[in-house]
């Protein structure tokens, strides 16, 4: 699993982009990908863990799962 940031993400079109140390591009995240009960949704700066996945698009995150905040 990786880890990273949310850049940030559309409610109304279920879509964003997670930013990672880990890695050299920015990944393309879907609502359906994020790991929750409820309403599926990330803010801007969210951190969270992911793998990738390799599509004929490009990479994506898939398995996000929104990490407890920094106190």
């Amino acid at each position: 699993m990786y880890n990273g940031m949310v850049k940030w993400f559309n409610d109304l079109k279920g879509y964003g982009f997670i930013i990672s140390k880990e890695l050299p591009h920015e990944l393309y995240v879907r609502f359906t990908e994020i790991k929750a009960n409820g309403y599926r949704t990330l803010k801007e700066g969210d951190r969270v863990q992911f793998e990738i996945d390799e599509t004929s698009q490009g990479h994506r995150a898939i398995n996000v799962v929104k990490l407890a905040a920094e106190k």
